[in-house]
Order: C-alpha cells, then structure tokens, then sequence
C-alpha cells in the first residue's frame, strides 16, 4: 500500500482493490492465532493431516481479504496460483482443499472453544491498536445493521446449535420514522443483527456482538461497552454516540457507572403535556423541562407567559450536575421578570440539576446545544463501518447455512477489519514525488509489537527451502 502523509492514520480508501503478495503476508502475520490454530490442532488429534488447519485458516481469510464471492472462488485461484499457495503453506497443486475438503471448517470454527478463540484474537489486536494508537475510542459510536442468513436444513444440527448458546436467524423488522412519527419505510430480513461499538475519527471497531434479529439495541448495549473497555486503557472511551434505540434507563445507568457521557436521542414516550416542573421539588415553578430534558423559563410578567429556553452552562464533573441559567442576564436582553427571577443577583438565577434525577432526560452533554449536534454526527462512522462489512467484505450475502458458520465468519470479517486496520496504522508514509518513505511514532510503536520475523519467515515447507520462492510485489 502507497500512503501519502497527508492521508488519517487509517486511510480506508487506500486499500488496494487487488491486495499485494506483500499485504497479504503482512495482514496473515498481523492475525494473532495461535491459540486458535492449537485448538483446532488438538480438535482434530491423531486423524489424517491432509489439509492443515493452517493452510483451512488462510483459505478463510483470504476468501474475505481478497473480496472472493465464495469460499470455491478462493479454492479455485489457489489452484492456479502459485505464490498465493505458498503465503498460507500449501506447497503444491494437489495439496489445495477441494470444496468438500473445506466445507466442514467453518462449521467446526463456529464451536467452542474456537469460536472464543477468533473473538479473543480481535480483542488481542483491539488492545494493541489500543496502547499505540493515543486517541483510539475516545469518541465511540454504536450501530447495528441486519445481516441475511439461513437455518441450518438438518433440525438435528440446529438443535446441536441451540445447545451451544448460538441464536437462530429470524426474520426481523424496522421501521423508519419522520419527525411526526409517521411510518415512511420499513427494512425486513431474515437473518441476525450485527452491533458494533466503533471509533468515531478512525472508524476501527472496538467490540461486536452478533443476536438474533429480535433483540433490541438496549440488551446487548451494556455487553458491548464492557468488551471495548476491557480492549482500551482504563478510562479511555469518553462519549458514546447512538441512536434513540438505546435510550433506556438501563443502558445510561451503565454509562454513568462507566463514566461514559451518552450521545442518544429522546424516545417519545410521553402523552399529555408537552413540559413539566423540573424534578426534585426544589427548584422554582416557573422552570420546566421538556421530554429530551431541555429546560425553560417562563416570563410571568408578560400576558400571556412567554417560554426561553434557559442558558446551558455545562456539566459539573465533581457536582454531577448540569448548570443552567437565566438567559437574559448570559445574552444580555431585557426580560420584564428580571426583578422577580432575579432580584438583586448580578449573575443571575442560576440551578444546577443532578444527573441522578433522570439519566435519559438529564445526561451530562444536555441534548438541546451545539455541543451534542456536532458529537451526535460521528454517529454515522458505525454506519459506514456496518456498510464496509456488508458491501465490501460480503457479511451480508446470505450464502451461509447453519447458526456456526454464519458467526464463525463474521468473526473472521472482524478479525480481517482490524488486521487491515493495523497494517493501515503500520505502513510507512510517501511525502511526495520526490520524497521518501517515513514511519510515524505510532507505527514505529505498533510494529514494535508485531512478529516482524514471522512475518517475513516462509509459511511453507517448500519456502523454506527456498526463502526466494515466494516473490513479494508492492
């Protein structure tokens, strides 16, 4: 890959549309799997070793690397190709996986413990993109995304799969709304929900999570945030931007635990009056809130009352509190109930109301300030990783039968995502026509920590005869 320096850290668009030799074995290197490859080693025993489980891994991988259409596609150009063989340890011709050679792995990578180890080898990378990468999940974003699929045909092998925790594609459905409420388009598949917890400026996922297609955001919210804490240092996710699916007492209860601020939009759920006096029984009547939790004052002097929305000052981290304030005294206007709010105050009324009051209406980033618009937008990094997934790397063709393999590859998708992820944050950067190659700190940081000599070692019994035998093209 050919980066300018001008370009983010992770330039998605500089991926190449046909990967080089050379991105291929960089990208296989980057994957930390061995303890996947000794599970599936020690699964198969003392049976026949005609087709590695090395060589099974690669043929995954490159079938999603090199954007194949199908798993027999991958096969078919191995065949053909010689230094692509060699990358993932397939010396000769007759020794690539015919399709029913292959067609078990999946299904086989899709059970425990191998299906922990593929998730335990994303939150490897997600923690080593983590400590070198300074920023990485400071701004979140949360999203999921409907992904085809279909039941295994055998009821006996579904049954094995519902005895191992795996949910069950079923049809799911989503409505679109305008801002009256009204219906305006309705998605329906068949299949999974994806969730995905992803890096606003970077768009790197940080956690995933695949459910059936009934469940709603808010139950698998709270899992995802503990899985992206556990892959960043302590602290470090700031914000979390999603849309009002999540707005449920249980997910920002979570979040103000975690200190996390909350990025979400207001459910509607109220009926009747459009306001109310502010909670707590401490405050004067004339203050009201809305259902998003934005906070008014009613000039009293006029006839009728006359609303402004009060001054938001900020949160109080040490107080836990949101500070508002009479508007006329911040914007410097006259208000007939000056006297009367504001008596002899040079600064003016002033209340501050704790979070603790009502976490969905009351968040620490109040909903109604440029601050929260300008946040709320990175919102749309999920939705462009979720489209990656789907349209790039197929997640969403709907070719795979059976609830193993379904999760066993959008596994091997995350794993490859974050694999390119850390070749995109590795690679050196081209300063000009007549410039030079140069490794930013944090790629000097991050392959420091990759297994440099394994990467550039032969995967194959017949390349290390050879150590030329594998040509690397840029």
């Amino acid at each position: 890959m050919l980066i300018h320096a001008t370009k983010e850290l992770f330039a998605w668009d500089a991926l190449e549309d046909s990967p080089s030799l050379r991105t291929i074995r960089d990208a296989l290197a980057a994957i930390p799997d061995g303890p996947l490859l000794d599970g599936l080693r020690r699964a198969r025993g003392k049976g026949r070793d005609d087709f590695p489980v090395s060589a099974l891994r690669g043929v995954l991988v490159l079938t999603i690397l090199l954007r194949h259409v199908s798993f027999d596609a991958c096969l078919a150009e191995l065949t053909r190709n010689a230094d692509l063989r060699r990358l993932i340890g397939i010396d000769g011709e007759q020794a690539v996986p015919r399709p029913w050679n292959f067609s078990r792995f999946p299904e086989v990578l899709g059970e425990e413990p191998h299906r922990s180890h593929l998730r335990a080898a994303f939150d490897a990378m997600a923690r080593r993109l983590g400590l070198a990468v300074p920023d990485l999940g400071r701004d979140t974003a949360g999203d999921a995304t409907g992904l085809n699929a279909r039941a295994h045909a055998h009821p006996d092998k579904v049954a094995e799969e519902v005895a191992q925790g795996l949910p069950q594609p079923s049809g799911g459905k989503e409505e679109y709304t305008d801002a009256e409420g009204r219906v305006v388009k309705v998605v329906e598949w068949f299949g999974y929900k994806l969730h995905l917890l992803v890096d606003v400026k970077h768009e790197v996922t940080l956690a995933y999570q695949v459910s059936d297609a009934k469940a709603g955001d808010n139950e698998v919210l709270p899992g995802l945030v503990e899985q992206a804490c556990a892959n960043l240092p302590g602290g470090r996710i700031r914000r979390l931007a999603y849309d009002k699916a999540a707005d449920d007492n249980g997910v920002h209860r979570v979040l103000h635990d975690a200190g996390i601020q909350p990025l979400t939009q207001n459910r509607a759920l109220w009926k009747g009056d459009p306001e109310r006096p502010l909670p707590g029984g401490r405050y004067p009547l004339h203050l009201v809130h809305d259902e998003a939790g934005t906070v008014f004052c009613y000039d009293r002097a006029s006839d009728p009352p006359v609303r402004h929305q009060t001054a938001c000052m900020g949160y109080e981290k040490g107080r836990d509190t949101i500070k508002y304030r009479c508007p006329a005294r911040h914007e410097g206007w006259d208000c007939p109930s000056d006297a009367r709010c504001n008596a002899d105050k040079a600064y003016g009324l002033a209340v501050r109301i704790p979070c603790e009051l009502d976490l969905r209406r009351f968040p620490p980033i109040p909903r109604a300030t440029q601050q929260f618009e300008r946040r709320y937008k990175g919102r749309t990094a999920a939705e462009r990783v979720n489209a990656r997934f789907k349209i790039y790397w197929g997640a969403d063709d709907g070719n795979l039968r059976g609830a193993r393999r379904f999760h066993a590859f959008v596994g091997a998708i995350l794993v490859v995502h974050l694999s390119l992820a850390t070749l995109l944050a590795s690679a050196p950067r081209w300063e000009g026509r007549l410039g030079t190659m140069r490794l930013s700190p944090i790629a000097e940081a991050l392959r420091a920590t990759l297994p440099q000599d394994e990467a550039a070692a032969p995967t194959s019994a017949a390349a290390a005869a050879d150590p030329e035998a594998v040509p690397v093209s840029v």
